[in-house]
């Protein structure tokens, strides 16, 4: 029942909403059903225009309906009778109605909510959490335990409304034989004690499925990432096999929730029936109970145990779904925990340069960069060069302030970035991957991402900046051309320039690329680089590379080895200045 409380908090008008229409139901139902005793009594008395029966003779439920009809002077026929019955269920059902509507509206709610939180807890996560996580693990939370919490709590609403009307034909009971009602009550709570093994096997298959979900979704996540060399190699089967692992585990886990469902509800109705048939057998044979009160305790029963059985079927649902919300809660509260800090306040403003003061950092125990000082300058290009693992993506990392040195800082003019706002920072920053990822979307959502204040005749702008005006303005529908998954209507190096558009629409101050031309043909790479010039004196630029071609545009290198840097002469500079140690 904890779910259930921890649901109520988070939603407390909304809970005490549909809580409010189940009691009013209940109490409307009540009424209704209360004047079926009356209604049995009229129609078993040989002569209706008779008195009734003697007080002594009729029970207590019986002697407050009819004293209640009397003090609104209405005598207890059976066509008033029979009316206030059905006007009981109408009104009854119309207030279920609206607390299921309301139960619907919330479990909607709840979905969007859980899914809303989860990125807001991870987008705002620091950039080490990030490479840590399967990705799959991030989808199966926002896909399949989202919606398996949000039915979790539907259960859960469907238990209260299902309590309610169970201790409302209870407490009927209690006034027409208390001592009947309470070997009922007896006897129900031996029929749940007997039946809820299959609900602690329901809850033990839930988490099993929530486990596999997670590990399935990782695997998936990551084959379809690696499809295309998966393929080439001819090594799809062997990774399908630890895919076909997991899938036969959630579906072991998936049957043993069937079964044990389906063994409590075929259970329920023969075990609630035969109580109900030795019940009605004791009370005829031994304790000669009237037919009208023994028709009443008849209705009653049977429908408090079939609300008991639904109680207990809910119940069983909502297990299901449990360890998916905490699941979930548990990523949220893991996202949250590893928030990026704020930094700063101060403006961003970079006139002169940015640069590395004697920077030192390191991944756990691994050293990257030690006592590392570097310049870049306003309105230049810098290009970083080195092996692969040198440190140089983490140079960029420590510059957007996705990452914080141990040691030393960075500097935007004579502001530590420490005291900078990173996020007006980071709005200021175009970068480019190495691999480009564009979404299933037209090329102007692809450089615009959404963002309203960006118009066409900026996105224009930005591509014919990138040089990619002419091959997207040759198309029929032109900026508004599906890309295709993952671009693959275009070329690398046209899906390369998209990239680049997508960095300049917002005008940056610092442009980095990252590796950008690596897996280019040398006509795309000319044509980048060409783009590149002509940039060079109104955006500063950064430039992680391997290509000789993007070296030749630059004004300044720096090689990184073994964590130190050192100042590249350029050929053009070769005559006026001497290989530099720099730190």
């Amino acid at each position: 029942m904890r779910l259930l409380i921890v649901f109520a908090r988070m939603y407390p008008w909304r809970s005490l909403g549909m809580l409010g229409c189940l009691l009013l139901a209940a109490v409307v139902e009540g009424l209704g059903l209360s004047t079926l005793l009356p209604l049995l009594s009229l129609a078993t008395e040989a002569d209706l225009g008779a008195s009734p029966a003697l007080s002594h003779k009729q029970s207590q439920l019986e002697q407050t309906v009819r004293a209640l009809l009397a003090t609104v002077n209405l005598h207890p026929t059976i066509g008033l009778l029979l009316l206030l019955v059905v006007l009981s269920m109408v009104l009854k059902a119309t207030l279920v109605l609206l607390a299921q509507r309301q139960v619907g509206y919330t479990v909607a709610q709840v979905a969007t909510d859980l899914r809303l939180g989860l990125i807001r807890a991870i987008l705002a996560a620091r950039w080490g959490f990030f490479v840590r996580q399967p990705a799959g693990t991030f989808a199966n939370a926002f896909t399949t335990e989202t919606s398996r919490a949000a039915h979790a709590y539907q259960s859960g609403a469907t238990i209260v409304a299902a309590s309610v009307e169970t201790l409302l034909y209870v407490g009927i009971a209690l006034t027409v034989s208390w001592q009947a009602t309470l070997v009922a009550v007896i006897a129900g709570v031996c029929i749940v004690s007997m039946l809820h093994r299959f609900v602690r096997m329901t809850r033990h298959a839930g988490k099993r499925q929530t486990l596999s979900l997670k590990a399935l979704l990782g695997r998936l996540a990551d084959m379809l990432y690696a499809v295309k060399a998966l393929k080439a190699m001819a090594k799809e089967t062997q990774v399908s096999l630890l895919i076909e692992k997991e899938t036969r585990r959630l579906n072991r886990a998936l049957r043993r929730e069937v079964f044990s469902k389906e063994v409590l509800k075929a259970l329920q109705e023969p075990i609630i029936v035969s109580a109900l048939a030795a019940g009605m057998y004791v009370a005829l044979t031994y304790w000669a109970v009237p037919l009208k009160t023994l028709i009443l305790m008849a209705l009653l029963f049977g429908r408090a145990m079939a609300s008991f059985s639904k109680v207990q079927k809910q119940y069983q649902q909502m297990v299901t779904g449990e360890s998916a919300f905490w699941s979930l809660q548990d990523t949220i509260a893991r996202s949250q925990a590893a928030r990026e800090p704020a930094l700063g306040a101060t403006r961003p403003v970079a006139r002169r340069d940015i640069t590395l003061h004697d920077v030192s950092f390191s991944y756990d125990e691994h050293h990257v960069l030690r006592n590392v000082s570097l310049t870049i300058p306003t309105g230049q290009m810098t290009a970083i060069i080195g092996p692969s693992g040198a440190g140089k993506t983490s140079i960029v990392d420590l510059i957007v302030g996705l990452v914080r040195p141990q040691a030393g800082d960075v500097w935007l003019d004579d502001t530590p970035l420490a005291d900078i706002d990173i996020t007006a920072w980071r709005q200021r920053v175009g970068y480019v991957p190495q691999e480009t990822l564009l979404l299933h979307d037209s090329i102007f959502v692809n450089i615009t991402l959404g963002e309203p204040d960006i118009t066409e005749a900026d996105v224009e702008t930005a591509l014919r900046a990138a040089e990619a005006w002419d091959f997207i303005a040759a198309l029929p529908e032109g900026i508004h051309t599906l890309v295709g998954e993952r671009g693959s209507r275009f070329s690398g190096g046209q899906r390369q320039r998209i990239a680049i558009a997508r960095a300049l629409v917002h005008k940056p101050h610092l442009l980095i690329l990252d590796e950008a031309t690596a897996s280019l043909d040398p006509v795309s790479e000319a044509t980048i680089c060409d783009t590149v010039r002509k940039l060079r004196g109104t955006t500063t630029i950064l430039a992680v590379t391997h290509q000789p071609a993007l070296l030749d545009v630059a004004d300044l290198v720096y090689r990184l080895e073994h964590g130190v840097v050192q100042q590249q002469v350029l050929p053009q500079q070769a005559g006026n200045a001497a290989t530099m140690r720099v730190a």
